[in-house]
């Protein structure tokens, strides 16, 4: 067996990371702290660019992607996670049954008529297009919407960003599944009366739905997060995110190790 490093940001997702960081050293993988000052002094030499995982903040999960030779390194390829690319491909489980993407300034200027347009009344749903989410999705009142509710000069500073603009959808349970090469590896749901996230069986109708969806979807990554929620009464694919910035919560540390690191090691030969 190969050995894998895996790269963990300090206090990013302490309490998944308690499990996973015991997950690879019982795999008999190598450990190894991530620091931001990498960024200006360089990655140390014991640092291999191969058979490398990276997980921690979305921020920094992109800039390894675009800027450090690692590999597999963080799974977050941008482009290939951003709603716009992978939305149709996804139309018939999607949450949203309709929508429009355009910049920011754009849904701002003529919200009333975009809104009127995808069937809503007073108040829509925005997210931004990109997965590294400059600001939160958010329901909004279209009267009174500006770029400043929408978080503009506080997180970012072009308005022209590209925005999501859906109808109001009501959301029940979420549950969150790591996907590997299609395939369902692990899942995450929430316990409905503490919200403590609590293991997802997979042979449940949402991991079912989740398999469903991986096996016929384009993969934005050979492995990445898949987001599922209940809307008026049915399952529905709320969202994808990258595998090397998004919490795992009760997600099996162990299977996700053992798998996520035997892609590793295939993706290097």
């Amino acid at each position: 067996m190969a050995i894998v490093t895996w790269v963990f940001e300090p206090n990013i997702f302490p309490e998944t990371h308690q499990p996973i960081r015991k997950a690879v050293r019982d795999g008999g993988h190598c450990l190894i702290e991530w620091s931001d000052a990498w960024w200006t002094d360089g990655v140390p030499s014991n640092v291999p660019n191969s058979s490398v995982v990276f997980h921690g903040s979305l921020g920094n999960a992109a800039r390894i992607t675009s800027e450090l030779q690692w590999t597999p390194g963080a799974f977050c390829s941008v482009e290939a996670f951003r709603c716009s690319a992978w939305y149709e491909s996804a139309r018939q489980w999607l949450v949203h049954r309709d929508w429009t993407i355009c910049p920011a300034s754009e849904l701002v200027a003529n919200a009333r008529k975009l809104a009127d347009k995808l069937g809503a009344t007073d108040r829509v749903f925005v997210r931004p297009d990109s997965p590294l989410k400059p600001f939160s999705g958010r329901v909004v009142d279209v009267a009174s919407l500006t770029l400043a509710k929408l978080d503009y000069g506080f997180y970012y500073d072009d308005e022209t960003i590209p925005v999501v603009v859906a109808p109001v959808q009501s959301i029940g349970n979420e549950w969150r599944f790591v996907i590997a090469d299609r395939s369902v590896i692990a899942g995450s749901a929430y316990d409905p009366k503490t919200r403590n996230p609590v293991i997802a069986a997979l042979n449940s109708a949402p991991a079912e739905f989740a398999t469903i969806v991986a096996s016929s979807i384009p993969e934005p990554e050979i492995v990445y997060i898949l987001d599922i929620c209940e809307c008026n009464g049915e399952l529905r694919l709320l969202e994808l995110n990258p595998f090397g910035g998004a919490d795992l919560y009760a997600c099996n540390a162990t299977k996700v190790v053992e798998v996520v690191s035997s892609i590793a090691e295939n993706e290097t030969k």
